[in-house]
């Protein structure tokens, strides 16, 4: 007697399914939750260095430009005669160092300005030391993430101005002079960090 066997498979019932699909629903939303958490926080994090970085650049722009400040006067677009340092909330000075790889002939001497125009703090480069009066600086928009600046001057007798020179040490009809401050304050307005105060000395002149 021959015996007849039957391989019967069996399914997944309906209840089963529906079980399936919604764990698989639920570990993918809790993934994507997950992975949308994760692209935020490097989101973030990307915005915060970009914003310390352009931070560290002004910071070490300013340091390299003030640290080599030298007692140069210099003659602007009128022909008077202006100190090596000269201004207040918005200033300028001459500085030293000034690169020649390719050995033009010309001063290694620059005329340096920095400012707050139009919601930017701006840097100026003048490109000779004493100006013609079609002179024109280079300007360089270095941030638009402050909202103001203010800059104090530490003179000899340890006394802070807001001017430099000193009005009240200029003579009428003297030629302007030629010290440097002993040290340049400059108090930057952050939109994200509020008030970043930087303190640079300067060569002895």
């Amino acid at each position: 007697m021959r015996t007849v066997r039957c391989n019967a498979q069996r399914g997944f019932t309906l209840l089963e399914l529906l079980v399936a699909l919604s764990i698989f629903a639920l570990l993918s939303v809790m993934a994507y939750g997950g992975l949308r958490s994760v692209l935020q926080q490097h989101s973030i994090t990307s915005a915060e260095e970009q914003r310390l970085a352009e931070l560290q650049k002004i910071y070490l722009l300013m340091q390299r430009d003030l640290e080599q400040a030298v007692p140069r006067p210099i003659r602007d677009e009128y022909g008077d005669t202006q100190p090596p340092l000269s201004g207040g909330s918005a200033f300028q000075f001459t500085r030293g160092g000034w690169s020649n790889p390719l050995g033009h002939p010309r001063s290694d001497l620059q005329r340096i300005g920095y400012a707050w125009v139009d919601d930017h703090l701006v840097r100026y480069v003048w490109s000779v030391l004493d100006r013609a009066q079609d002179t024109q600086p280079l300007e360089q928009r270095l941030s638009d993430r402050f909202t103001g600046m203010e800059v104090r001057f530490l003179a000899g007798n340890d006394q802070w101005l807001t001017q430099w020179p000193d009005p009240a040490t200029v003579r009428a009809g003297a030629p302007p002079p030629e010290n440097l401050p002993r040290a340049v304050e400059i108090t930057l307005h952050h939109k994200q960090y509020g008030d970043l105060v930087w303190l640079f000395r300067l060569p002895d002149s």
